[in-house]
């Protein structure tokens, strides 16, 4: 029996080694680049505090819905990171690159800075072929409160869970342009 023992275990941890999960993951495609900004001083500041999902879209899965009242979370096709820090990273990238001479972050940046929070309420597919992205979004902007709903539904352009992150993330994007044109206006 001992002499089998060594061979056992090299078998299964082979076996570990190289059995493939079926598990496939997804990064929000990334926004522009914004050009680096060394100094605050003289610019618009912008904190994005926070950004909200609820607790369907918070596990690892991606979102698909099946029927007009039914929902299915992935077991196979996950997040590669937690999907409300990739909703915040990507929504700092893109307004920064919307809203030239502002320093835009998620982290705090002074007592003159313009704060804004996020709470989606919809980021998932559906059973017609287009992507839902909705919530609303508030901002704080020296004590004047705006706030403002959204519901961007765009249609896949391909089949699969790889065109579904992709349709996702453009209208994350757009929504962003249109948080960008709203805090322009309030310049």
């Amino acid at each position: 029996m001992r002499k089998w023992l060594p061979v056992l275990i090299a078998a299964l941890l082979s076996a570990c080694s190289s059995s493939d999960d079926g598990k496939t993951y997804y990064q929000l495609p990334a926004g522009p680049q914004a050009q680096s900004q060394t100094t605050s001083q003289g610019r618009q500041l912008l904190w994005v505090e926070q950004v909200t999902i609820p607790d369907y879209l918070a596990g690892n899965g991606v979102v698909y819905q099946t029927t007009d009242v039914q929902f299915n979370i992935a077991n196979s096709n996950l997040w590669a990171s937690p999907l409300d820090q990739q909703l915040r990273n990507t929504l700092v990238a893109n307004l920064s690159s919307q809203l030239p001479g502002w320093v835009v972050s998620s982290t705090p940046l002074g007592s003159e800075q313009q704060v804004l929070n996020v709470n989606v309420t919809g980021f998932h597919g559906r059973y017609d072929g287009r992507v839902i992205v909705s919530g609303e979004w508030l901002l704080n902007n020296q004590g004047e409160l705006v706030k403002r709903p959204f519901n961007i539904v765009l249609t896949q352009q391909q089949d699969g869970y790889d065109a579904m992150v992709k349709t996702l993330g453009q209208a994350w994007q757009q929504e962003a342009q249109s948080i960008a044109t709203e805090i322009k206006r309030l310049r």
